[in-house]
């Protein structure tokens, strides 16, 4: 995807097999119906797992970064070093890893066996997220582990804010208490990198389909909805963090309800 004079390139780190009502609910009676993200005979969703590079004049940017050296019979992951340097690109030359939150595997990549894995880069993360997983009393170990060799190098936001040169930080809580997008832009082209404000496309088209790990559940559908009506009226591409691929699309208006498909 170019925007303008940036590029964004998926950098997929590996999948995961989720059982569909793990996944997403819906709120009335409908079956499954999206050929684009078929169920496996065990009634799974294969998820992209990884991230995106953003790339302009100066910076080299790591958004999310996937879900680390994970392989058992759910999970798959380790592609994303392979990925990175298919685009032509090591760890040292990132310079900004920014994170849309900070769950699991999200954040695979941010260090490993206690050393940070971008030895040249900043983090950046909601300020909301840091003091959730890392810093509460209920935060989980294994994110303590993962993230605190980050924390020198660590800078957080707590509003809408410029992160770098064509990349603007949006809060969009609800699936996590400091849940982000990011907007690319460069002069009238943009493109939007929505983390986990949708899991599934249908969750785009039909708004009684709702995400189940969404901590803040009516905060999340409230977002999702008020960015679904965004994107349809501006034609805008995006990706999320778990559609095929991480391949971009648009939503478009066909009555009254919008229409997604793959660019």
């Amino acid at each position: 995807m170019r925007i303008g004079g940036l590029s964004v390139d998926p950098v997929v780190d590996g999948f995961s097999l989720e059982p569909l009502d793990e996944v997403v609910r819906h709120t009335g009676d409908a079956a499954w119906d999206c050929p684009e993200q078929p169920l496996d005979a065990q009634g799974r969703l294969r998820m992209a797992i990884g991230g995106f590079l953003v790339r302009g004049p100066g910076r080299t940017i790591l958004v999310d970064a996937g879900m680390g050296t994970i392989s058992d019979e759910r999970r798959q992951g380790g592609g994303l070093p392979s990925a990175l340097e298919s685009l032509g690109v090591g760890f040292p030359d990132v310079t900004d890893v920014v994170f849309t939150h900070l769950h699991f595997d999200h954040v695979g990549w941010a260090t490993q066996r206690g050393n940070v894995t971008f030895p040249n880069a900043t983090y950046r993360v909601h300020q909301a997220d840091w003091d959730h997983f890392v810093r509460s009393p209920e935060a989980l170990p294994g994110a303590v582990r993962k993230l605190t060799p980050i924390e020198d190098r660590l800078e957080t936001f707590d509003s809408e804010t410029e992160l770098a040169p064509g990349l603007v930080a949006r809060p969009a809580p609800g699936h996590s208490p400091g849940h982000s997008l990011f907007v690319v832009t460069d002069g009238d082209e943009r493109a939007l990198l929505l983390g986990d404000v949708v899991h599934v496309i249908p969750e785009l088209t039909d708004p009684q389909w709702h995400g189940r790990y969404d901590l803040d559940p009516s905060t999340a559908i409230e977002v999702r909805d008020r960015i679904v009506d965004e994107l349809a009226g501006s034609g805008d591409a995006f990706a999320t963090s778990h559609f095929p691929d991480l391949r971009f699309g648009r939503l478009v208006r066909n009555g009254a309800a919008p229409q997604f498909t793959f660019i």
